[in-house]
């Protein structure tokens, strides 16, 4: 399952512009986040704070495969360690299909809901 888009990176790793992290208040994904993406995004996300507002928005993934799923999933692991909450906002709708298929899609609770 795939889309695209070409953003500026905020990661050394995704200086191609495939992938964007953003970190902040309220974390912001763009761009394709598939296996040649997800260690870079992961990578740049160990660094930053989770976000304060405990959101992570996914509005601008255009690409998308099962390891974006295993990202989302390492950053709730990740929030549970930590004793905080963490919420999607804006999921693409290839990527619920993903979570859905994999039997994951209640772990990816949107904001919102």
């Amino acid at each position: 399952m795939n889309d695209q888009v070409n953003d500026a990176a905020s990661c050394e790793a995704c200086a191609d512009g495939s992938a964007s992290f953003d970190p902040g208040p309220r974390w912001i994904v763009t761009g394709t986040l598939t296996v040649d993406s997800a260690s870079a995004i992961l990578a740049a996300s160990e660094d930053a704070e989770l976000p304060a507002t405990g959101v992570i928005t996914l509005e601008g993934l255009r690409a998308v495969d099962s390891a974006a799923i295993a990202v989302l999933l390492s950053w709730r692991r990740r929030a549970a360690a930590e004793s905080k909450t963490l919420t999607f906002a804006d999921v693409p709708a290839s990527l619920v299909a993903l979570a859905q298929l994999y039997g994951v899609e209640g772990l990816l609770q949107q904001a919102g809901q």
